[in-house]
């Protein structure tokens, strides 16, 4: 907790403050303390809710006079909790949460605190999009300083990808534009890192012709199909052309419609995919992911800003989340068969595993063009627990590390940050790889010696 000293300071903040400084006590606490997984359950010693550049550079340079502690907040998503601490300064964006677009330009700008939901309609608003994740209410900002995964990415790749510059606060307090004829190497950096460097006040991302309406849906399997789905779906997605980004995932059916009694409350595979190219083509390039006679079969022209938000209210604010990732170069029936073992060994029917195609315009950027690292991985790979009752928080993590443990074999040697959680310098190292970190870790030299960003899958300098 902070100090007398710091605490003074903390409360003479709001003298200087555009936005609103929320102290322990204060009508509100509690709700500027809550981030999105609700394990996460910290007490800081302020919230600074930024208004503006101005705000963030004023809590930046007191957080550093005072040696606090400090946690940045854009959407509050953060799965491990890095979004809030204990004891320290959470210097909270979400006020910062306006896009603009350009549509002649093809280019949205973001403040730090926008969310995905806002990109999404901003940029439909002209029938434009950019690749982003696939809950509405993740913040723009964590997706895409540690990568950014969804249903465009084999057409237009991670939102990282697509960032055309950044602005930032550093350290130090002072603002810096980074981009790839200003600051250059910081700028390849915050492109898979970049949490580790600044605050991201803003960001210049790149759009692209999507929707309005697209063809998206799922296809739904017993698990005991799940061996002959997946050889399906690997033999689909290597003639797949990049429009299509498809996925697998194993969990137990929710009872009732619209899943049928061969399928309600069971152990299920489900493909599920979408096709941001034109409709007529769609249907064509679809057919090889529903060509098995699936138990039920949703596939229709889809509002592209519809389908974004479908998944909001399943990861809502307020539940408990646990998840890890991993990168696989293939899906390899053995890995099947284990991830089929795990869903039956679950505590419950809140845990399942998914995955997500890569390849495509994701594997068409050179490996060493941003810190991101994994670009010949064909699959993303998540195992996921989310429940309500904080009692059933021991078995739901248990469950999930063991997942992990049972599926790291299939995986690359590198590994998505962002489904890193509060791990040792080992697995940080490891997901970027050797060189990687290296340079990574020069760069952090640079503008964080002091390391005041430590608050999430840090780079020690």
């Amino acid at each position: 907790m902070a100090d007398g000293r710091a605490g003074a300071a903390l409360r003479g903040l709001r003298g200087r403050f555009r936005g609103q400084v929320v102290l322990p006590g204060d009508p509100g606490y509690d709700r500027a303390r809550a981030v999105w997984n609700a394990t996460a359950d910290a007490h800081p010693a302020a919230v600074a809710r930024c208004a503006g550049v101005e705000d963030v550079v004023a809590a930046v340079r007191l957080a550093r006079e005072h040696d606090l502690l400090v946690a940045v907040r854009g959407g509050g998503h953060s799965y491990p909790g890095f979004s809030t601490c204990d004891g320290g300064l959470v210097i909270d964006l979400s006020p910062m949460a306006g896009v603009r677009v350009d549509p002649g330009r093809r280019l949205a700008t973001a403040a730090g605190g926008a969310l995905l939901g806002e990109l999404d309609r901003q940029a439909q608003a002209h029938g434009l999009a950019c690749p982003t994740g696939h809950v509405s209410h993740t913040g723009v900002g964590g997706l895409t300083l540690g990568g950014g995964v969804g249903r465009l990415t084999r057409r237009h790749g991670l939102t990282l990808d697509n960032l055309v510059a950044i602005e930032l606060v550093t350290a130090d307090g002072e603002r810096v534009r980074a981009a790839a004829d200003s600051e250059p190497e910081l700028f390849w950096g915050l492109r898979g890192a970049g949490a580790n460097f600044g605050i991201a006040t803003s960001f210049e991302l790149r759009l692209h012709p999507v929707g309005p309406r697209v063809l998206a849906g799922i296809a739904v399997y017993p698990i005991e199909r799940a061996r002959e789905v997946a050889a399906a779906f690997t033999a689909a997605m290597a003639a797949a052309p990049d429009e299509v980004t498809a996925g697998m995932g194993w969990f137990v059916a929710p009872p009732g419609p619209p899943f049928p009694p061969a399928v309600a409350g069971r152990p299920v595979v489900v493909v599920n995919a979408t096709h941001c190219g034109p409709l007529d083509a769609a249907e064509r390039d679809l057919a090889p992911l529903r060509a098995l006679g699936p138990a039920l079969d949703t596939f229709a022209p889809r509002s592209y800003l519809e389908l974004q938000a479908e998944s909001d209210d399943h990861y809502r604010w307020g539940k408990r989340y646990y998840w890890k990732g991993l990168l696989l170069e293939a899906l390899a029936a053995e890995a099947v068969d284990q991830i089929g073992a795990l869903l039956a060994a679950a505590p419950g029917p809140d845990c399942g595993v998914g995955l997500l195609s890569l390849g495509g315009a994701f594997g068409r950027v050179p490996e060493d063009a941003t810190a991101f690292s994994g670009r010949d991985a064909a699959l993303w790979l998540i195992t996921e627990a989310v429940w309500q009752d904080p009692a059933q928080d021991p078995a739901r993590v248990a469950w999930g590390r063991d997942a992990m443990a049972a599926l790291r074999p299939f995986a690359t040697s590198v590994n998505y940050v962002n489904d890193l959680g509060q791990l040792d310098q080992d697995a940080v190292r490891g997901a970027y790889g050797p060189a990687k970190y290296d340079r990574l870790v020069a760069l952090k030299r640079t503008w964080d010696p002091a390391n005041v960003f430590r608050r999430n899958q840090n780079i020690r300098p």
